[in-house]
């Protein structure tokens, strides 16, 4: 009797994780455009540093699939980009929570990996000693940040291609990321083909030199911008910045800029206005009439 109960939990743990590997999508068939075939694997463990579950050295970017219930689906997908500085991917707080936050009100999320950096043992602490020499930090990430945004672009491209799959229509994918994700997602926004323009952006506490000799889509998405002015690394004026493009190019824009939360902070709980951030973003869905109420 304790040999099949410990056949049958096994079964059964077996089940779920094929279940779950029917979930992850590989963005690309065989070795990315612009990059060559790598022979070190991904990377996922807890991070002391940034007390959160990290992903690093993705090579191979893909798709992580959050459907909401049948009665609940309603039209509307979302392509999530987690930050990390392109070295790191936080994939919980800035990707998992906000793809079930999502999927409880009928969204059809994707988890994006994209492609980062190659880094060590661990990819956090090797950041946070970077950031501090700009030069240095922009060497070591200089070159996959364009590849991000491919990823981006691609993801993007790929869930509209394939919308019928999950029950989401073509027109009605978004994408939000934070941090590097966010300019990932700002990438998105100003280089979209017509077959990957996505239906609403959000960059969240975006950084970086965010395509700023490029001019806004004539078609471009609306936009949900949102940041902390006590951001830790100096990135709430991008933010304000990519609204005033927006709203100077006459396109719809909202901002969220809190006085305090700090960088990272995602769907983390600190007991601040911060911590519901999400829902406005979800009161804005409803405006856009991406949600219903």
């Amino acid at each position: 009797m304790k040999t099949f109960l410990i056949r049958t939990l096994f079964l059964i743990v077996l089940l779920a994780t094929l279940a779950a590997a029917q979930d992850v999508i590989a963005l690309y068939p065989a070795t990315p455009p612009g990059s060559t075939q790598e022979n070190y694997p991904e990377k996922e463990y807890f991070s002391k540093v940034w007390n959160t579950e990290v992903v690093s050295n993705v090579t191979k970017p893909s798709l992580t699939v959050f459907k909401p219930s049948p009665e609940l689906r309603n039209g509307t997908a979302l392509v999530i980009c987690p930050g990390g500085g392109f070295m790191a991917l936080s994939i919980n707080s800035e990707g998992i929570d906000v793809a079930k936050y999502m999927a409880a009100r009928g969204v059809t999320a994707f988890v994006l990996k994209y492609r980062l950096a190659r880094t060590g043992e661990d990819a956090t602490q090797e950041f946070t000693a970077l950031f501090a020499d700009k030069q240095k930090f922009q060497e070591t990430v200089g070159k996959v940040i364009p590849l991000a945004v491919a990823d981006g672009l691609a993801a993007v491209t790929y869930v509209r291609q394939h919308a019928s799959e999950w029950g989401v229509s073509p027109d009605r994918v978004g994408i939000i990321g934070f941090s590097a994700g966010g300019r990932v997602t700002a990438g998105v926004a100003f280089h979209y083909l017509p077959e990957g323009r996505p239906a609403f952006v959000a960059p969240i506490y975006a950084g970086g030199d965010i395509s700023k000799d490029v001019p806004v889509p004539v078609d471009a998405p609306p936009m949900f911008v949102a940041a902390a002015t006590d951001d830790q690394l100096g990135l709430a004026p991008e933010s304000v910045a990519l609204y005033e493009r927006w709203t100077d190019a006459h396109k719809s824009a909202e901002l969220h800029l809190y006085a305090k939360g700090g960088h990272g902070f995602g769907m983390r709980k600190q007991n601040l206005p911060t911590d519901h951030w999400i829902d406005r973003f979800a009161d804005w869905l409803v405006l856009q009439g991406w949600l219903k109420k």
